[in-house]
């Protein structure tokens, strides 16, 4: 048995409006209950996940910021491996460049962020992948859907399931990994099973091996029973 689980949160437990699938809040809870280490992880701050955390039930290890955070159980060391001052500095680029086009760019939560930039989708995502590359600024540009997200380059949600995984006394082979979005992409290959249910765009799912049929809370809940077959049988 797959002895961890690593959930990305929006568009994977949740529906397309970010309302959270409480089914598949049952079957963390399953999994909890059963002692499989489950792992939230997200773009979101750590704030907003700690929350998130204590309401589902699980232990507080968490993957925050894409990758660019990460922590075991409540208790634990934060860790930041994320550079946020060369995200910052990226910011000011973008800010200026798309001020002088007349659109304001919005920072989310910065005061609750530690390793990465996030702001508003009211640009196209390809644009400001232009302007870093014209630019040659040294970040990572990422769509989660729900925001843009600047990342420093060397960190991913991948790379801090890895160092999680050590830190559990774990191998990535261990530990199943279901997601959405493209920031989920090297959490799934690094996994021993990388899952992206059915809403994921198509590099999502080409780098995973299973898609479930259904899409978003309820392709989680289809996963974790294929996967688990003893702990949803009954």
């Amino acid at each position: 048995m797959l002895k961890a689980l690593v959930s990305d949160v929006d568009g994977t437990i949740t529906d397309r409006r970010r309302r959270i699938n409480t089914d598949a809040i049952e079957a963390l809870r399953t999994l909890v209950d059963a002692g499989i280490e489950v792992v939230l992880a997200s773009g979101n701050t750590v704030c907003f996940m700690d929350g998130l955390c204590k309401m589902v039930g699980t232990d507080g290890t968490i993957i925050s910021e894409n990758g660019g955070v990460y922590r075991r159980g409540f208790g634990g060391t934060l860790h930041i491996p994320g550079d946020q001052k060369v995200c910052l500095e990226a910011f000011e680029v973008l800010r200026d460049h798309f001020a002088g086009e007349g659109v304001r760019l919005e920072l989310f939560s910065a005061q609750y962020r530690f390793a990465d930039v996030a702001f508003a989708r009211n640009i196209d995502p390809d644009d400001v992948r232009t302007v870093v590359r014209d630019h040659h600024l040294p970040v990572r540009v990422l769509d989660t859907g729900f925001a843009i997200h600047l990342q420093d380059p060397g960190v991913s949600k991948g790379t801090a399931m890895r160092d999680l995984a050590r830190e559990m006394g774990l191998l990535p082979d261990e530990i199943l990994a279901i997601g959405d979005s493209e920031n989920d992409i090297e959490m799934l290959k690094a996994a021993g099973v990388g899952v992206a249910v059915a809403n994921a765009p198509e590099p999502t799912r080409s780098a995973a091996d299973w898609v479930p049929r259904e899409s978003y809370g309820d392709g989680f809940i289809e996963t974790v029973k294929k996967y688990y077959p003893d702990l949803f049988s009954r």
